[in-house]
Order: structure tokens, then C-alpha cells, then sequence
């Protein structure tokens, strides 16, 4: 697939297109992408396919659901370097299964962060201890599964991305620091022109001000003290959501952990992830 770098108001727009194959008689939901200091969508393009736009209502995010009309849908997004900051509604607590700390974690959390000075003092503490906490490595099965809350580990566990910031939003947040959980596309120095994965990381709001945290690429890269840093794996991301437990009445849905790439919606209402061919260009312009 080849692609055009264009130019709006002297910055260089990056493209960015996730295709899949059309499966019949299911409906193609996606977000539409989020602004984050680093990088921000210009535009989406929808090939291939009717499409409306629905909003989670926790968090007022959009999204979009595609009617497929042909073999294949391209989501193709523009993004350019630099955007808004956070936005207060990825910091608000929910009440959801996969932010919620079980009591038992609650009293870990206490007894971690009661003597800290500050918040900051305290983030230090559970930063350090979240990630002592993990070995880097794909599950199975869910942390929370056969939970309605995150519950307290009890030695050391596997985990990918996702099992490790879900757990480090819900300590933060049992400790009353404001947390919030930010999901994109991530390519990797080494390839430059495609991924096959997502990823994830950790914002944080304390005195300190704001902070982004990556506990699995530290722990990839072997790093030896785990900072506040984007890429200590060499690479470029861009954000498509926030927060997890979303609600959409639009479609029925509600507590759904979250929508980070286009997912199939089936007519018996379950959710199946879809093989997504994704190419980058304009790499060097988004370092």
C-alpha cells in the first residue's frame, strides 16, 4: 500500500492505514483516535464501508461503526506531531470491574503508601513496587478473570501491557492518585512501516505535574530503574483511547473494557477481535 505525505500549515501529516477483511453480517466498531501532547489525528477516512459516529458516554470519547460494503475497510488516519494535553475525563475514577481495587488490594495499597510524604512519594513507592510485582509475558487468561474487581497478587506474576498498567491504574487510584490508562499503535524503530501490536502506558497527575509511565518496555529493555518516559523501547506511538469500562447505549454495551483497535460487533451481540494488516508512513517526522 502506498502512501502520500502531505503538508497542513508547514507540518508534515503522517498516514497511518489499518485495513481488514470484511466479515459477513457483523458490524466493524473502532475509536477514532486521540490527541496526546506527543501526537495528534488530523483526519479519519473510512473506506470501504457506511459508517456513524456513536460516543462513549463516561468518557464523551467517539467512535465509529462501519456497515461493510466491500471485501475489504481501511481505517486511514493523518496525524501530525504535537496536540492537547490529557484530557480530565481519562483521570476520572469508574466504577468498574477493571479499575476497581478489591478490598484486599485497598489494604496493600494503605499499608505500601501510608507513610509517604506526598503523593509523589507515593508514586515512586508503587511504580517501584507494581513492577516488582511482574515478570513481562503474555496470560492466558485476565488478571480480574472470575473478579468483579482487581484483585491483590500474591507473588510474582505474568503479565503483558495491559495486565500490568490495569493493576498499576488501580493502585494508583486506591492510593487517590489521579491515574489514567492511554491505548494506540506502537511501531517499533526496527520496522518503521508496520506493526502487529498495540500497547499501552500509564499517565499520572500529581504536584509533580504530568508523568507517562511504561513499566513493560523498561522491563523489555532490561532498564534498570523504571522513569517516567514514553519510548525507553525505540519506537513511535500514537494513541487511539483512554480508559477502560466503556459504556455505549448506541449499541447495547456497557462495562466493556475498552476499544483500542476496530473490533468485530457479531449479530449475537459478542465481540471478536479482528486481523488488522496496519502500515505507517512518515516515521521520522513523529521521532
Amino acid at each position: 500500500m502506498e502512501f502520500e505525505i502531505s503538508v497542513l500549515e508547514g507540518a508534515a501529516m503522517i498516514a497511518l492505514d489499518v485495513t481488514l477483511t470484511t466479515r459477513e453480517g457483523a458490524r466493524l466498531i473502532s475509536p477514532v483516535g486521540l490527541s496526546t501532547p506527543d501526537v495528534t489525528p488530523m483526519s479519519l477516512q473510512v473506506i470501504g464501508g457506511r459508517h456513524e459516529v456513536l460516543f462513549e458516554t463516561g468518557s464523551g470519547q467517539a467512535l465509529v461503526e462501519v456497515m461493510p460494503d466491500s471485501e475489504d475497510v481501511t481505517f486511514r488516519w493523518a496525524f501530525q506531531r504535537g496536540g492537547a494535553t490529557y484530557p480530565n475525563a481519562m483521570f476520572a475514577q469508574r466504577d468498574s470491574k477493571y479499575t476497581r481495587a478489591a478490598a484486599d488490594l485497598v489494604g496493600e495499597v494503605e499499608a505500601l503508601v501510608g507513610g509517604a510524604a506526598s503523593k509523589d512519594d507515593a508514586l515512586r513507592l508503587i511504580v517501584d513496587h507494581v513492577a516488582g510485582m511482574f515478570e513481562y509475558g503474555h496470560r492466558n487468561d485476565d488478571l480480574y478473570e472470575g473478579h468483579d474487581d482487581m484483585p491483590q497478587l500474591c507473588g510474582l506474576t505474568r503479565g503483558s501491557c495491559v495486565d500490568i498498567n490495569a493493576f498499576l491504574i488501580a493502585y494508583c487510584r486506591a492510593a487517590g492518585i489521579e491515574a489514567g490508562y492511554v491505548t494506540g499503535y506502537f511501531i517499533p524503530e526496527e520496522k518503521r512501516t508496520s506493526t502487529t501490536d498495540m500497547h499501552c502506558w500509564v499517565v499520572t497527575r500529581t504536584a509533580a505535574g504530568v508523568q507517562e509511565w511504561d513499566i513493560a518496555h523498561h522491563m523489555k529493555m532490561g532498564a534498570a530503574q523504571i522513569l517516567p518516559s514514553l519510548n525507553p523501547k525505540p519506537g513511535v506511538r500514537v494513541a487511539m483511547s483512554h480508559s477502560m469500562g466503556w459504556h455505549v447505549p448506541a449499541l447495547g454495551v456497557r462495562d466493556l473494557k475498552l476499544l483500542a483497535e476496530p473490533m468485530w460487533l457479531l449479530p449475537d451481540g459478542t465481540w471478536e477481535r479482528a486481523k488488522l494488516n496496519i502500515a505507517f508512513a512518515g516515521y521520522d517526522a513523529l521521532r
